[in-house]
């Protein structure tokens, strides 16, 4: 099977790195989205969201980012407010996004990615910190 995947990618973040070293370790070339320099439109960044299950604020990032200096922990800040905010600063994102069509998924952890690639495709990973993953 010939599996589309799409990944909302930052180089500089390990999870990410792991995730995207699963997916190739799957046998899968993913198309590799650096969303720092190539944001998701809003309704694009919407829809991921929506498709991974969560709400805007969970798809947000603190660590790292001016969350707090924008006071972001503000429950009155409505879910098109923080989409505001995540356009303006892509780096309020959290990564890595991961679309398959198997599902879509904010893969924190990065094994999380495994769910959605197929059965089997990768069965035992090392992380860069030396964490083994083994699936059946």
């Amino acid at each position: 099977m010939r599996l589309s995947v799409t990944i909302y990618h930052n180089p500089a973040c390990g999870t990410s790195r792991n995730a995207l070293a699963m997916i190739k370790a799957s046998g899968v070339e993913p198309l590799v989205i650096e969303y720092l320099k190539h944001p998701p439109t809003r309704e694009t960044l919407r829809q991921m969201i929506a498709d991974a299950g969560l709400t805007v604020r969970e798809a947000l990032r603190r660590k790292g980012t001016p969350y707090d200096a924008l006071g972001l922990d503000d429950e009155s800040l409505t879910e098109d407010d923080l989409l505001d905010r995540m356009m303006e600063q892509p780096i309020l994102i959290n990564r890595p996004f991961v679309i398959t069509p198997l599902g879509t998924r904010l893969c924190r952890p990065s094994e999380q990615v495994l769910d959605l690639l197929p059965d089997g495709a990768v069965t035992e990973f090392t992380k860069e910190d030396g964490e083994v993953i083994r699936r059946p």
